[in-house]
């Protein structure tokens, strides 16, 4: 049985060890449709997507339409004769001109155990939430926002410290491992495809840089996940003299009577903040235009002093 002939759709980081797995596999990669190329900085210096640098690297072709509604574009698509399209985190919504074209239809790795938590962010919900576990689902595209039938599920559990960071890269590579297990059976796994249950469905919205914003008078519990949640970008950030501090890592532990906000202990390698709810030990931040950096580091140069407010 020749290999199946796909053509794969994604744009950043988390999309490429699903392609990488796909190539390592054998199967027939037809092309890679990636979001067009970004200028960045003040040079205007041009960027390739995350994607279409492993593409390059894999040789295979790269696509980068402006629109997946053009005529044309859904032409050129149907000429390469998919039997199924993998789309993770392309960045495009596809019409059903696009979802009916392969014989397999198209398939998506999300980022979570759906229904629950459709849409832009549900890694980082995940985290923000507080959940024990997290997940993969593939499922077969239709016109709705992640609403389509599921194939596969794949559970995995939440290190206490987990991050985005670390959540995004764990759940790629299970997304791979996921993936690649319903391509090698996928006639079975459609035949068994099941409906999702839209009672249980719930959205995330992109991640708002109001967000990072701390606010002091939350619980310790809450500002702690937020922290995680915004590791690596943005980052939650409070002002310390006139300035924003991001605060990369924190434990829970006891607070005082003291109003939220306030620095209620300073040693030579960490600083505690009073919150709404129990206190934040701070142990690594990053000034305004300096690196991250551990708070040993970071008091060497600082006036911070029990009863400053942040």
């Amino acid at each position: 049985m020749k290999p199946l002939r796909i053509v794969f759709m994604g744009t950043p980081d988390f999309s490429v060890p699903s392609l990488q797995r796909l190539y390592d596999t054998g199967y027939d990669i037809a092309a890679v449709y990636t979001q067009p190329d970004k200028q960045r900085g003040r040079g205007k210096k041009v960027t390739y997507s995350a994607v279409k640098e492993r593409a390059l690297a894999l040789h295979l072709p790269v696509i980068q339409p402006n629109s997946m509604r053009d005529e044309t574009v859904i032409a050129e698509l149907a000429s390469y004769h998919p039997d199924v399209i993998i789309v993770i985190a392309y960045g495009k919504i596809l019409p059903k001109e696009v979802l009916d074209i392969p014989q397999y239809g198209c398939l998506n790795v999300h980022g979570s155990l759906l229904p629950k938590y459709r849409g832009a962010a549900p890694i980082q919900y995940a985290i923000k939430n507080g959940e024990k576990t997290s997940g993969v689902t593939i499922m077969l595209l239709d016109e709705g926002m992640d609403t389509g039938a599921v194939l596969k599920k794949a559970e995995i559990p939440l290190d206490a410290k987990e991050t985005t960071g670390t959540l995004f890269d764990k759940l790629s590579v299970l997304g791979a491992d996921t993936l690649c297990n319903v391509l090698a059976h996928i006639e079975k796994y459609e035949k068994q495809a099941q409906p999702q249950d839209e009672q249980q469905a719930t959205y995330t919205a992109k991640i708002d840089k109001e967000l990072a914003h701390i606010d002091w008078a939350q619980d310790a519990v809450v500002i702690e996940r937020l922290i995680r949640t915004l590791d690596p970008h943005p980052g939650a950030y409070t002002m310390w003299d006139g300035k924003r501090l991001k605060i990369w890592s924190a434990e829970l532990v006891a607070g005082m009577q003291e109003p939220a906000g306030t620095i209620i202990s300073v040693s030579k390698k960490q600083f505690t903040v009073q919150t709404g709810n129990g206190a934040l030990c701070i142990r690594e931040v990053q000034p305004e235009s300096r690196k991250r950096m551990a708070v040993a580091q970071f008091l060497q140069g600082s006036t911070l002093a029990v009863g400053d407010t942040l």
